[in-house]
């Protein structure tokens, strides 16, 4: 019996969701499957993969032969490079204590292209707003505290301003004729 790891389609029209699933090669694609190891989701920027890599490599390691865009996702999440190495481990190339070390170094390295992209990614959508919009948005930053003798100078200000334009004002504006 032949076994696929393949997408099986979810969700609405021209809305596309996946589920990752282990299946007979024979089983038509949205029937009978044996496991699901996962989904995976396009529509989100980037793109959605939630993956048990343990069973994943589990059925990579027993024969399962990956169709072109689930092999893109396993190389992705790093179980076709823990395929490698294991086959290494069993050829005594290399120890399984290093194999581990190197997949550890090879999934942190990983997650911080990934960050970076994101960080990247987010960037360029602020600067891409800024540039339709116009103006960045202003941030309310808070009010700071004024000491009291600066206060109390603009107070005296104030009150001086208004003594001194009170008469002219009295002067320069005519009286209304009261109506009876």
């Amino acid at each position: 019996m032949a076994v696929k790891i393949r997408l099986q389609r979810k969700g609405r029209k021209k809305a596309p969701f996946y589920h990752i699933v282990v299946a007979d090669a024979r089983a038509p694609r949205d029937g009978r499957f044996i496991e699901k190891i996962g989904t995976y989701n396009p529509l989100t920027v980037p793109a959605t993969i939630s993956l048990q890599n343990d069973r994943a490599f589990h059925w990579v390691m027993v024969g399962a032969q990956p169709t072109d865009t689930v092999t893109a996702i396993l190389r992705f999440k790093g179980v076709m490079y823990q395929k490698h190495l294991q086959l290494g481990v069993n050829k005594g190339a290399i120890t399984q204590e290093q194999a581990d070390t190197k997949l550890a170094a090879w999934m942190d390295e990983k997650e911080g292209r990934i960050t970076a992209q994101k960080d990247s990614s987010a960037k360029k959508k602020e600067e891409l707003r800024i540039k339709v919009d116009g103006v960045a948005k202003i941030k309310v930053k808070p009010v700071e505290v004024v000491e009291e003798e600066v206060v109390e100078a603009a107070e005296e200000a104030v009150v001086e301003a208004t003594a001194e334009a009170t008469p002219e004002a009295a002067e320069a504006t005519p009286e209304a004729p009261v109506a009876e």
